[in-house]
């Protein structure tokens, strides 16, 4: 009998479903750091061109006022895609004067920690929530954890190949929620179980400047007087430096079906956690183990969109999974994007892989495993001979054990080219195979290459890096439609804004408890 991965490889090489395959649908939230000339984290409001950070659909900010996060529209084309990422890099860096965008996911020089800014929303009581739980993150992991960046990379299937799938597996007419949700939960957990892949790939945070730990413990080593990095690493950013904390490695969220991941996250948000409750009230949203769904700092969460107010469990409750978001990836300061479609290709395949393949569910041995393999390629991921737990429990060779995935996921970028009449997909797997047989191709490998032969450290690494991403934006201005267009979406932004702190009735506190109730109602 055909396994689960065969029979859904063989219903996607049809024909009829390449017009599906071609409608999967994609976005890209990218953060950068804005930082003065000298490479010193900026500590002015968030610049007035670019509207209100409440607001614009493109440009908000994250943790700090200085955290830029650049966000696209929902796409089925990778190329429309990067294009837009592009032209708000190319926006934002024609109108940030003076300062810079840093461009990798380690952050630039920063000052003390009380000096870091945090993000401001305008005086909305949405606008209050956002800033206090910024202000609670502070307390509980240090503003300087949270001038870290990232990419997000948010995945949808399209109804019509969910009904297709739904179908495949014996059900009749249009896929309900349940069918999707489960079907998401699954890739999920695969997504988990493999994602020390994609680290291993396309990590490209191995060091870091040593302003950032400032007396934290680590085992890195010394590179001169101004970096920390570790030979074999991959990702500083997704370990013990990166968005970790005691407190949260004891929450043991399950994967294995909504209700559970609905419950354990409420419980971790409703229950109030001791460390917490000495920060002052008005300086985080609760003393909760989590304020929100957000603080958990997961590689990869299910979504849907909310409604005006609604909690995001609550929008999972009432309509189920809409699209995945990965969040495991580095900024490449090596790319001006941070990303490129051949990545994105890749990520595609690889999901769809996830999706396909068989997933069990999880119980407490495998989520050690997952967290141990993860952990083991950040650290040390290049290096020669590294083992991992297999899914029996076995030691397996990375290299060994990548190249047998890569197999299946090649699989799947050969109905995603034929799909779309190309070979990009297959070319995307090639480089990704090549890299496994040569860790030196690695971004972490190329990273720590540049350092030694040219720059001498991290910082200035990057600072060159982000200096040469900036010329090339001024260098290609933008078109006068998207001038306009950008102008009109900060009015539009601003006005915005305007109404909703018109709107503003009663006090915070009620709000913020109504908003509360919503966990005890789920």
């Amino acid at each position: 009998m055909a396994t689960r991965f065969e029979q859904r490889l063989a219903f996607l090489a049809e024909p009829a479903q390449h017009s599906l395959l071609r409608a999967i649908r994609r976005g890209i939230e990218k953060e950068s750091l804005r930082m003065d000339g000298d490479g010193l984290l900026s500590r002015s409001a968030h610049p007035e061109a670019f509207g209100s950070p409440l607001c614009h659909p493109s440009i908000t900010t994250d943790f700090s006022e200085a955290l830029l996060e650049f966000i696209t529209p929902v796409s089925e084309s990778i190329e429309e895609t990067l294009a837009e990422l592009d032209s708000i890099h190319r926006f934002a860096s024609g109108s940030l004067g003076d300062e810079m965008l840093w461009n990798a996911s380690m952050p630039c020089r920063l000052p003390a920690s009380v000096a870091i800014p945090v993000a401001q929303y305008g005086s909305s009581h949405s606008a209050t929530m956002k800033t206090r739980y910024r202000l609670g993150l502070g307390h509980r992991y240090g503003r300087k954890m949270q001038t870290i960046a990232g990419i997000h990379y948010n995945f949808s299937l399209p109804p019509a190949l969910w009904d297709a799938l739904f179908q495949l597996q014996g059900g009749e007419g249009k896929a309900d929620k349940d069918f999707i949700t489960d079907s998401y939960f699954a890739l999920i957990r695969n997504f988990r179980r493999y994602s020390w892949l994609l680290i291993y790939l396309f990590g490209a945070a191995p060091a870091v400047s040593k302003c950032f730990v400032n007396g934290q413990s680590h085992n890195l080593q010394e590179w001169g007087e101004h970096t920390l990095y570790a030979p074999y690493a991959t990702s500083l950013r997704m370990g013990d430096l990166g968005y970790q904390s005691n407190a949260q490695k004891n929450l043991d969220i399950c994967y294995n079906h909504l209700d559970f991941y609905i419950d354990t996250l409420r419980n971790a948000i409703t229950t109030s956690h001791a460390d917490y409750e000495r920060i002052p009230a008005d300086e985080q949203l609760s003393s909760g183990l989590l304020q929100i769904e957000n603080e958990f700092y997961s590689p990869i969460r299910p979504k849907r969109v909310t409604d005006s107010g609604e909690i995001p469990l609550g929008a999972l409750r009432r309509g189920g999974v809409e699209y995945i978001e990965v969040r495991c990836l580095d900024v490449n300061p090596l790319l001006p994007l941070g990303i490129d479609a051949q990545q994105v290709r890749f990520i595609d395949a690889f999901l769809l892989f996830c999706l396909c393949q068989n997933s069990d569910l999880c119980d407490d041995d495998a989520n050690a495993a997952i967290t141990d393999n993860l952990l083991k390629v950040v650290n040390e991921g290049r290096k020669p001979g590294l083992t991992l737990t297999g899914e029996a429990g076995e030691q397996r060779l990375l290299v060994e054990w990548g190249e047998s995935l890569l197999d299946d996921i090649d699989a799947l970028a050969e109905q995603l080219d034929r799909a779309h009449g190309e070979t990009h997909y297959r070319e995307s797997c090639a480089a990704q195979r090549a890299k496994l047989r040569n860790p030196a191709l690695t971004p972490s490998a190329r990273i720590l290459d540049e350092i030694q032969q040219r720059d001498g450290s991290f910082f200035h690494f990057a600072l060159r890096q982000s200096q040469e991403h900036a010329e090339r934006f001024k260098q290609s201005p933008l078109l006068p439609s998207d001038v306009s267009r950008f102008a009109g979406l900060k009015v539009e932004s601003q006005a915005q804004q305007a109404e909703i702190e018109a709107e503003n009735s009663g006090s915070f506190e009620d709000y913020l408890a109504r908003f509360y109730q919503q966990y005890k109602a789920l």
